[in-house]
């Protein structure tokens, strides 16, 4: 544990000192804002589907912001030569993997922290509930620490940022846009590709509409072990290279 609080504590420095984090931080929730502020300017839409909307536009920060933090983590450390200390340190790789992950998982969550205001001001102005922000935010986490696994994943592919990069982009994306297939293929193997699904079956129908359930629950949790899973066991198959 000491050696995962070692890394935690320099990648989440590497997040909060340097430019590139807040960047990032800065983009997405621009974006977001401005389309929040065009929902929130039609007087004609309820509040709660006013936030039910802006939820399924902030899906954009976990997914972008997830893939963005994470394509690095462990490729810059090839790339730049540092993996063969860590790799010669007595430091297992789950632990630089558990390091990594809760490094970007802190920054994302204090990311999407920043973002509260917006369900604030439908709140003072409207009707809605603080469970409905409760949910879509446990959302919005859940989400973002599934695709900063498959970042992490990606990243511990290559030594080429770019390449992995374009790797988790890819990854998240078919995972985004799987129930495509689904909606073609036929039952049982139907129900089987939905659920793999990372976006549209288990956030949409729960957590942008603030329903809480527990096999969405499930299913990241699922997800984000099995990426982080396939990480570690990558980083042990390329140490005996």
């Amino acid at each position: 544990m000491r050696a995962t609080s070692i890394i935690y504590r320099r990648e989440l420095g590497t997040y909060l000192r340097s430019p590139y984090g807040w960047v990032i931080a800065s983009i997405v929730l621009l974006i977001d804002g401005l389309l929040f502020q065009g929902l929130a300017m039609n007087g004609e839409m309820l509040s709660a589907y006013v936030l039910e909307r802006s939820f399924y536009y902030w899906s954009a920060i976990p997914l972008f912001a997830g893939v963005l933090l994470s394509f690095r983590l462990l490729s810059e450390e090839r790339q730049n030569h540092s993996m063969i200390l860590l790799n010669t340190s007595p430091i297992r790789d789950s632990e630089i993997v558990i390091g990594k992950f809760l490094a970007a998982l802190t920054f994302l969550a204090i990311v999407l922290a920043l973002s509260i205001y917006m369900p604030i001001l439908v709140k003072i102005n409207g009707k809605i509930t603080w469970s409905q922000v409760l949910v879509g935010y446990m959302g919005l986490f859940l989400l973002g620490a599934a695709t900063l696994a498959i970042g992490l994943f990606a990243s511990a592919l290559t030594r080429q940022q770019l390449v992995a990069a374009v790797a988790a982009a890819a990854m998240v994306a078919v995972m985004c846009f799987i129930h495509v297939l689904a909606s073609k293929s036929d039952p049982p193997l139907k129900e089987v590709i939905e659920q793999v699904d990372l976006w549209w079956v288990h956030y949409q129908y729960g957590f942008m509409k603030g329903v809480l359930n527990l096999k969405d629950i499930i299913y990241y949790l699922a997800a984000t072990y099995f990426f982080l899973l396939l990480s570690v066991k990558t980083l042990e198959a390329k140490r005996w290279q």
